[in-house]
């Protein structure tokens, strides 16, 4: 079943360097009709400014997913890993037992704008992991922006199916789409999140 949001029903918060939309339940924003759909757990649309970020905080038992759609994210942790993502790449954060890590936009000039996805694994006591995807550049050629964010999303998530397990993979499935349908024409309100409900933005 299609479920459709309008974008002022959806949580936000809203700071001096932090513009974040909240499809689910997060933070100081609840709603118990929104507090996830089976594993997926958190879908947050943020916008930071130059510069700023998340400072180094702690995560447990989440599949963490960022999507970087304009500009670039820094990425560090506990593990040791450092990393700057962006658009044409995918990264996964198993927290697992327990992680640290911080995001930051790596730019002082330029916003960036990215997508976070959590999702609840079925297994407990994982080991942390990282894993970061350049999206497979030879897919077909396409000739608009929107059309080139359609095939970019759908090939990074076939790498991260490969490399998750359980109902994380299952889910990702829908993730997968959900991206996809970032293929709007300019100017469009809209942002599909099929099957799973549809965010007007």
């Amino acid at each position: 079943m299609l479920k459709t949001r309008r974008a002022d029903e959806r949580g936000r918060t809203l700071w001096k360097w932090l513009d974040s939309r909240h499809t689910f339940s997060f933070g100081e924003y609840y709603d118990p009709k929104h507090a996830g759909f089976r594993s997926l757990r958190v879908l947050n649309d943020d916008r930071v400014k130059p510069a700023e970020g998340f400072g180094t905080h702690s995560h447990r038992a989440m599949e963490i997913i960022s999507y970087v759609l304009e500009g670039s994210l820094e990425h560090k942790d506990s593990m040791g890993t450092g990393s700057v993502i962006v658009p044409g790449e995918i990264q996964m954060m198993r927290a697992g037992t327990g992680i640290s890590h911080s995001e930051y936009n790596h730019s002082r000039s330029e916003p960036v704008h990215f997508l976070q996805i959590w999702i609840e694994p079925d297994s407990s006591g994982l080991a942390p992991a990282y894993f970061q995807q350049a999206i497979d550049r030879k897919a077909p050629k396409v000739t608009s922006r929107s059309s080139r964010r359609k095939v970019d999303a759908s090939t990074a998530f076939r790498s991260i199916r490969m490399w998750s397990s359980g109902s994380a993979s299952s889910i990702l499935t829908s993730c997968a789409r959900c991206l996809w349908q970032l293929a709007v024409p300019p100017g469009s309100r809209s942002l599909a999140v099929a099957p799973l409900l549809t965010v007007l933005t």
